[in-house]
């Protein structure tokens, strides 16, 4: 049974031994809703997304739009 799988694998193309991929999905968090009390809303603002850890192995930043702060506010990846 499993030679008739690994043969399968191979005919459609799955590779049984195959790596993580480079790329990972992260999340960006507001800087400025942690510390900042006069807010719009209570909350923080937070994106999905992702990044290619051997491109980017440091912790990513991005000017984003935050809807708390009701500004573009610098987000940094959260583990």
């Amino acid at each position: 049974k499993k030679k008739i799988l690994l043969k399968i694998h191979y005919i459609i193309g799955i590779d049984m031994a195959k790596s993580k991929g480079t790329r990972i999905l992260i999340t960006l968090e507001c800087t400025e809703c942690r510390t900042n009390i006069n807010k719009r809303s209570a909350g923080v603002s937070r994106y999905l997304t992702q990044k290619n850890r051997r491109n980017n192995p440091q912790r990513m930043e991005l000017k984003k739009y935050c809807p708390h702060c009701n500004k573009p506010t610098i987000h940094k990846e959260i583990k």
